[in-house]
This record gives structure tokens, C-alpha cells and sequence, in this order.
């Protein structure tokens, strides 16, 4: 990993505060991650700007319902099994503060989570500094240099865990006419009778569109690309279905309307605004249409201006987040690390990582790996016995149990890792892209994950299902997979059939392909 030159080797200010770590942020990302490092008896401080915790939650989102699931009513009483169901609450042991206590309801109230995450932090009485914004980050031979209002604090692994930072706002001429998100009117009688476009599909321009629908006149939402419904996509992050009233107006007749195109120009003209715009699947049509409010839902985008340039990472192509690692390490500055909704790069609208529900599994799995790296402590694991019973045992245990394996699927796996002298190491939770560079060199290890049926279906309600064991891999829902690996090189796979319940236990359809498969591989040469 190379970095831009740093500045001096350490910093020997005497009134220069010195920890091993230092987490930027004391959102949710920033308190789960306190924990753990607090747990594992680590030497960290957490700064954070606003007085207290959750200031996110504080403003957003603007409509006050969060799109994050709360189902407190579950068949199951392992607490583990029931955090697939619980997107909101932290991981913590024992489990005596549960997201539940704190609401009932199926989409919680957004200050609800404000109190959960506050009594979180006082709980456990996390070291987290409130009313200390980072104003600089100055990079170091031996780690960073964080300036705040009152002091500096140095430390060699620096965790950014602030989320997002400012808008996203795009490059349309006459953006400046755009009310924000974040700045909009809440009050539906405000847009009563108004002709409002929303710029932007997400779940924020949806949240919009839903809380006005009964208001206003005519209600446009426009983005270059088609929406991407969660029901398809399988990503939380994606429109859902509850915001389905605004796109039954659209094909009722109602004038509501979603449009595919690109704004070329906002134009304030008398008491309203004249849009410019392109149509995307017209052959170049274009239209000029008349709105009294433009409302720009573009999302957020992360505030890098803390950084100095010895340490400002790279971004992905449309700069909004950092790129990582493996380990979640920025791919350009050594000892920087993210962390929540900005360490999402690498399974973008796939799995959870920009939500509670999966980054709390990552943080844990980011904490084992900084120990590692700073404190000298192994990366846990298990001896296993490399037998095909014990190994088909360990795997249906694993998958019919674990939440991290459930709500990340197709980006955090179980890794069995084969010795050269025999012997089986299982490591639980990791990227399965970490797995691979982790075990490049080593010619026979196993991923075990669950993943999605991935063929593109006309109508994800009226699927051909194809209960056959050896047909497996055409499992829709999702469903458990072992793949063997010879360092970098996939060699073969099991699918093993999906189940409505999420129960995979049943002797022909489980137990058996899984206990044959293992029979075969452990078997190959090596």
C-alpha cells in the first residue's frame, strides 16, 4: 500500500494527547465500534462534534420514520436468530439493551433511535468526547495527528466513522434553485396545490413524494436511471414497497409521475421554476415543464475537508465515499480506516454495510482485525476436526444460527481453512474478498455463505421453483453456499436448496449434499 509522503516521524509536543486508536464520529458506527475496542480493553478516545450521540438521527431523516425493520414479534427466543429481524440494535453482551425496549413499531420514529443510541453511550459508558470536532487530520510517520479546538490528539490507527458529512448535490445548471432535503418544508400543507419536482429516486425522494402525495397538484420524481425496487434488488438500501403508493399514482393516472431523464436547467421564471430536460428512453426527446417547487433529494456525500493533503483518500468514481481494503483500510493511507455507512464500497447495494443491521457484524469483524494488526492478538479461531460429519454439522449449526451470515449475505462467510499437515481452521464472519487475500497461498480452503438466486426474473411474485436437490443452485430466496478455493482459484461450489423458513436441516435436502460434498473434496488431492 503506498501513501503520499507523511510529515514528521512523531510528534513530541508534550501537550500532545497520545492513544492507539482514535474513531472520528460517535454515530452508530462510532458508539458499536467503541464498545468493542472498550471490551477488548483497548487504548481509544471517540471524538465527536455535536453534544451528544446520534446527531444524524437528530435531522433524518426529515419525515421522522426510519426504513429500517423492527420486528420485535418473532417465532424465535435465541437472541441471536432474532437479530435478523432487528435492524436497530447494537451488538453487546449481555443483550440487556435491545433496540425493542425502545419502540414497538415495525418503522420506528427516528428520535427513538436518538435515545437508544444515547443510553447506549452512557450504558456503557463509552470514552467519547462531545462538543470535539477533528478540524484537521495531519498524516504522520508512526499515524495521525488530530487536531481539535482544545488540543491534539496523535494515534497510530485512526477509525473515520462520521457518516455523511454534507449533500450530494449534482451538476445541473440552476441547482441553486433547488431547495435541499435538508433544508425542505415538512408540513404537507405547505406544498398544497403545488406542481413539485423531486430530483432524485431514492428512499429520501420516496419518503418526500409519500409525505406530500395527498397534498400535492402534481408530484415529478426525476433521475437519469430507473429506479431500483428493494423487491427486486434484494438491497434495503433501494426503494421499498411501503412507499408503493406514490408508484400506484404514477400508473393510476393521477399526473404523479416518475421520470427517466437528465435536468439540463433549473430557470426561475415569475412565481415558479422552468425545467429543462432531457428524456433517457425517448430517442432524445426533450420537454420544458413548469413547477413551483424543485426539491433536490440527491442523497449525501462524505466531507473530506478535514484531511490534509498528506492524507486524503481516494474516493470511488463519483467521490461520495472512500474506497477500501479488505480490512477497510483506505486502499491509499496506511492506518486509516472506516467505518458504518461510509465503509460501503465494497458490497455497494448489495449486502447491509451502510446500515446498522450489517456494519455492526463488520465492526466486530474490524475489531478482531485491528487487534490483530496493533495489539499482537491472533485472529480468533477454531480447530476443527476435517471429517465429513463434523464439518457438515459445524456448517448447518452456522447457518441456521448466525445473524452476521444472514443479514450480510454475499459479503461476510465462514472460512474452513485445510493445513498442509490436516489440520482445519474456522474462522468466522469475515469478507469473503479478505478470506481470498488473506489464504491466496494456501491450497484448499472452504467459504461458507448465503446468497440470492441472482437470474434477472420477470416477476419476483411468480417465480418456477425447482425443489430438487441437485438443482439447488437455481434456489430464488436465499440460500446457504460452500465454495472450495485453491488459493485465488474458485473450484467448486454446493448450493444447498432454498426453505421458506429459513431452515435448512432437512436430511435430503441439506444434511445429506452437504455431508456427500465434503466426502468428495476433502478427499481431492491437495
Amino acid at each position: 500500500m503506498t501513501a503520499p509522503t507523511p510529515g514528521p516521524t512523531s510528534h513530541h509536543d508534550p501537550t500532545t494527547e497520545h492513544h492507539r486508536y482514535v474513531i472520528i464520529g460517535a454515530g452508530p458506527a462510532g458508539i458499536q465500534l467503541s464498545y468493542y475496542l472498550q471490551q477488548a480493553g483497548c487504548d481509544y478516545v471517540t471524538l465527536e462534534r455535536a453534544p451528544a450521540p446520534a446527531e444524524f438521527f437528530r435531522h433524518f431523516p426529515r419525515h421522522r420514520r426510519l426504513i429500517s425493520l423492527n420486528k420485535v414479534h418473532t417465532t424465535s427466543t435465541d437472541p441471536e436468530i432474532r437479530l435478523r429481524w432487528d435492524w436497530n440494535s447494537l451488538l453487546h453482551e449481555p443483550a440487556d439493551l435491545p433496540f425493542a425496549k425502545y419502540s414497538s413499531e415495525y418503522f420506528p420514529h427516528a428520535d427513538d433511535m436518538v435515545r437508544y443510541l444515547t443510553d447506549f453511550q452512557r450504558y456503557h459508558q463509552l470514552a467519547v468526547r462531545f462538543d470535539t470536532p477533528a478540524h484537521r487530520i495531519e498524516r504522520l510517520d508512526d499515524g495521525f495527528l488530530v487536531h481539535t479546538p482544545d488540543r491534539v490528539l496523535h494515534c497510530h490507527c485512526l477509525i473515520v466513522a462520521t457518516g455523511w458529512g454534507r449533500p450530494n448535490i449534482p451538476d445541473i445548471r440552476g441547482i441553486e434553485h433547488a431547495t435541499g432535503y435538508e433544508d425542505m418544508h415538512t408540513d404537507p400543507a405547505h406544498y398544497a396545490g403545488q406542481r413539485v419536482l423531486i430530483l432524485g429516486k431514492g428512499n429520501s425522494a420516496f419518503e418526500t413524494a409519500s409525505a406530500i402525495l395527498g397534498h400535492a397538484a402534481m408530484i415529478h420524481l426525476a433521475s437519469p436511471r430507473p429506479l431500483r425496487l428493494a423487491w427486486n434488488t434484494k438491497h434495503p438500501g433501494d426503494v421499498r414497497g411501503h412507499h408503493g403508493a406514490v408508484l400506484d399514482s404514477y400508473q393510476f393516472k393521477t399526473l404523479h409521475s416518475v421520470l427517466d431523464c437528465v435536468i439540463d436547467e433549473i430557470r426561475p421564471i415569475d412565481n415558479r421554476y422552468q425545467v429543462h430536460l432531457t428524456y433517457t428512453h425517448a430517442d432524445g426527446e426533450t420537454a420544458v415543464m413548469d413547477y413551483e417547487t424543485v426539491l433536490r433529494c440527491t442523497g449525501f456525500t462524505m466531507d473530506t475537508s478535514p484531511f490534509d493533503p498528506t492524507c486524503r483518500p481516494d474516493m470511488i468514481p463519483n467521490g461520495r465515499m472512500p474506497t477500501t481494503t479488505g480490512d477497510w483500510q483506505s486502499t491509499n493511507i496506511d492506518g486509516l480506516y472506516f467505518a458504518g455507512t461510509l465503509a460501503q464500497d465494497r458490497d455497494l447495494k448489495k449486502a447491509s454495510s451502510a446500515f446498522i443491521d450489517g456494519f455492526r457484524y463488520n465492526l466486530r469483524t474490524l475489531t478482531a482485525l485491528l487487534r490483530e494488526r496493533y495489539d499482537g492478538v491472533p485472529l480468533p479461531h477454531t480447530l476443527v476436526d476435517p471429517d465429513p460429519d463434523t464439518l457438515t454439522t459445524l456448517v448447518l449449526d452456522r447457518i441456521n444460527w448466525s445473524s452476521a451470515l444472514w443479514t450480510q449475505f454475499e459479503f461476510l462467510c465462514d472460512a474452513l481453512v485445510v493445513d498442509p499437515h490436516g489440520q482445519l481452521r474456522h474462522y468466522t464472519d469475515l469478507p469473503e474478498d479478505h478470506v481470498r487475500a488473506r489464504f491466496h497461498d494456501h491450497p484448499h480452503y472452504y467459504t461458507v455463505s448465503l446468497r440470492w438466486g441472482r437470474d434477472d426474473y420477470g416477476d419476483v411474485f411468480a417465480i418456477e421453483r425447482h425443489p430438487q436437490p441437485d438443482r439447488a443452485a437455481e434456489s430464488a430466496f436465499i440460500h446457504p453456499v460452500i465454495r472450495r478455493y485453491h488459493g485465488d482459484t474458485l473450484v467448486d461450489e454446493l448450493h444447498l436448496l432454498e426453505d421458506l423458513l429459513a431452515e435448512w436441516r432437512r436430511p435430503d435436502r441439506h444434511v445429506t449434499p452437504l455431508r456427500d460434498y465434503f466426502t468428495r473434496e476433502l478427499h481431492r488431492d491437495r
